[in-house]
């Protein structure tokens, strides 16, 4: 079968920019109640509101939430954790006013109100028998001091008019404007809790737990304690976690053991600690050298739960994809076992459904919210809601693993997604142009599950290059590790790296690269811009471009992630300085485009708008987009088509190919201009 013959840049694709918004969002936080599973999307008809959808034992798919709510919690700014459910009793977070409710029967709140949607909550856990909801509470009424987050209880029926709870773990207040300072506050107290679980029998809480300047992945406990009648709590034990080390996602297996994510020889890995001895010492369920989890950047990050027949499944990663792994938690010497799953990437797993459910990053399909029967060692998968859209197969290139020498010669690894068309290839004399994609993050990772975002790029000819930069997770704390201190320069090294490491071995064209990436990811493209010479183009997408400012502004869950990745500010102000792209801006050459939400809480819009100053004053070419209403990550689905629309045209501008479709025209200021018979 011939192939029509196109530059690359200018194969017409069946993915427009509106494919990329169709259909809704993807499916999110599954869960199961009995024989119901239980799911988040955004609506399907083009809106940007998030619905609890349930799917019950006879097939049948119903809109749990009402029609005026948009399921989304903020507290940590992020999120996740926005509702529960048990034995029929569902409550959810309402995204406008971050009020509680409870949604079956009559919606009616479960929490106070505010003005400004100040208290925030999430991650519930419904105790029925106690008639509660526990929950973490971000509380922001205090201008004098920090949000302060605390894990407190609600009735499931309030008498009178709802209010803010009783405190079942109490959180420190760091007053302002000296939060850093050692002695703000209760030290004896967390900054930050999250993902209650009760035991079987209702008798015990456990949680998650850290404090300033760590972040759950560097040092974060899990507690317990035991509850009376009212659920009120006795005093606390750390059970594992602490200084140095992390523990996450407390699983019960039973009253008296509780499983959870511990790390082992620089790997996290299941263990399990019988809390009914004091001297007791989690133990592992797995052997180091292949990492479990994943980052906690938002509330229920579930990478672990229970099967019914008592087993622990867990989110093993192997060589940049994930398996769902089952291990016995009562056997002398536990083996993990990897189910036979068509499966990429997971996370999300709550026990149910005669199984688990999960989310599924699926080869052919994308994201999926799906069911797993288990039986013994054999599995079997079921998708229960897809992402209403998804490109035809032909159009969808498969992402191949590759490695290069990287930051200080260690092993940098990323997928390549080579341009693919059924119908179209390019010139024999042309090679493609490589758009490198920096994650964000940056304490992150990548996943070869497919991205209509990238098919939009790859089925018009353009190759892209997905970076699991130092720094990123999947590969053990060494590799996360390398990022400590080298926050703009082993993730940059490690990207310009392997665009050169692509173009040196004739797979792309060395001469058209462009380098994209969102929040952290749009901070490296910055750097690579400002301290290397390779990439023609960058695209940064609500990215930083002062570390200080952000080190100064940002919201309290990231307030002092830099202090590990940069140093403590200001101490370390001569190291920010030197990693700013905006201190840097002469050494930008290539034209950018920036691209930024107005409603952004994570990178404040001035950091984009000092960005495109700077450039401006130097004469250098630049575009700025804002837009209205949108905060760190883009929801409305105008704006989703816009951007992408823009960001081809931007492409074609500097790299010389004629879209095969309509395009808005983007105006780049000071972009030298050929001239055109």
């Amino acid at each position: 079968m011939s192939s029509d013959v196109l530059p690359h840049g200018s194969w017409p694709s069946p993915v427009a920019a509106r494919d990329l918004v169709a259909g809704g969002g993807v499916p999110a936080e599954p869960r199961a109640d009995g024989d119901d599973v239980y799911w988040l999307a955004t609506t399907t008809d083009g809106g940007s509101r998030v619905v609890l959808h349930r799917r019950d034992a006879a097939g049948e798919v119903t809109e749990v939430s009402p029609d005026w709510m948009s399921v989304r919690s903020r507290v940590h700014e992020y999120g996740g954790g926005a509702y529960a459910v048990a034995r029929g009793v569902v409550v959810a977070v309402d995204f406008a006013t971050q009020r509680l409710w409870r949604l079956d029967g009559t919606p009616r709140p479960l929490s106070g109100e505010t003005t400004g949607a100040a208290v925030r909550w999430g991650a519930p856990l419904v105790d029925l028998d106690r008639g509660t909801v526990v929950v973490v509470r971000e509380d922001h009424r205090d201008a004098d001091a920090e949000p302060l987050n605390e894990l407190v209880r609600l009735p499931l029926e309030p008498e009178g008019e709802p209010g803010f709870g009783d405190v079942v773990v109490a959180g420190r207040r760091r007053p302002l404007p000296r939060p850093d300072a050692d002695d703000a506050g209760d030290p004896t107290r967390p900054d930050f809790v999250s993902d209650p679980v009760l035991s079987p029998d209702g008798g015990r809480l456990a949680w998650v737990q850290w404090s300033h300047p760590a972040m759950p992945w560097d040092a974060a406990s899990v507690l317990v304690a035991e509850l009376d009648d009212a659920g009120a709590p006795g005093l606390a034990r750390v059970v594992a976690g602490g200084e140095g080390s992390t523990a996450v996602e407390p699983v019960w297996v039973d009253g008296d053991r509780l499983a959870l994510l511990a790390e082992s020889e620089g790997f996290a890995v299941p263990h399990v600690v019988d809390v009914t001895d004091p001297g007791s010492t989690p133990r592992a369920l797995a052997p180091s050298g292949t990492e479990w989890g994943l980052p906690a950047w938002m509330l229920r990050t579930r990478a672990l739960t229970l099967l019914p027949d008592g087993r622990l499944v867990g989110v093993r990663h192997v060589a940049g994809t994930a398996r769902l792994s089952v291990v016995d938690t009562a056997a002398a010497e536990p083996t993990p076992v990897d189910l036979d799953l068509p499966l990429v990437a997971a996370s999300g797993l709550a026990t149910g459904a005669g199984g688990l459910v999960v989310d599924a990053g699926l080869p052919d399909v994308g994201w999926a919210a799906a069911t797993v029967a288990v039986e013994g060692d054999e599995a079997s998968l079921e998708v229960v809601a897809v992402r209403g859209t998804v490109p035809d197969a032909a159009y969808v290139a498969r992402a191949e693993p590759v490695s290069w020498t990287g930051s200080g010669g260690d092993t940098a690894h990323g997928f390549l997604h080579r341009p693919t068309h059924p119908e179209v290839r390019g010139p024999e004399d042309e090679l493609p142009p490589l758009v490198v994609v920096a994650h964000g993050g940056p304490t992150s990772a990548t996943t070869t599950v497919p991205r209509a975002a990238y098919t939009f790029f790859t089925s018009r000819g353009i190759a892209v290059l997905d970076v699991d930069y130092a720094g990123s997770t999947g590969y053990g704390r060494a590799y996360r590790e390398r990022l400590r201190g080298q926050w703009g320069v082993a993730d940059v090294e490690d990207v310009v790296a392997g665009a050169r490491h692509l173009a040196e071995t004739g797979v792309v064209d060395g001469r058209r690269l462009g380098v994209r990436g969102g929040s952290a990811g749009g901070y490296v493209v910055l750097a690579a811009l400002a301290f290397h010479d390779v990439f023609s183009a960058g695209v940064s997408l609500f990215g930083v471009s002062d570390p200080s400012l952000l080190a100064q502004e940002t919201h309290k869950f990231e307030s002092r992630y830099l202090d590990g990745l940069i140093g403590p500010w200001p101490a370390a102000r001569a190291t920010y300085e030197e990693r700013s792209p905006l201190h840097h801006v002469d050494g930008i050459d290539a034209p950018l485009l920036l691209l930024q939400g107005l409603e952004d809480k994570v990178v404040p819009p001035s950091q984009a708008q000092a960005m495109a100053r700077g450039l401006r004053e130097k004469h250098l070419p630049v575009a700025l987009v804002e837009f209205a209403g949108e905060g760190h990550g883009f929801r409305d689905p105008d704006t989703i088509v816009r951007a992408a629309e823009l960001e081809l045209s931007f492409l074609a501008q500097l790299w010389g190919y004629r879209p095969a479709e309509d395009l808005p025209v983007l105006e780049v200021e000071n972009l030298p201009r050929p001239d055109r018979d």
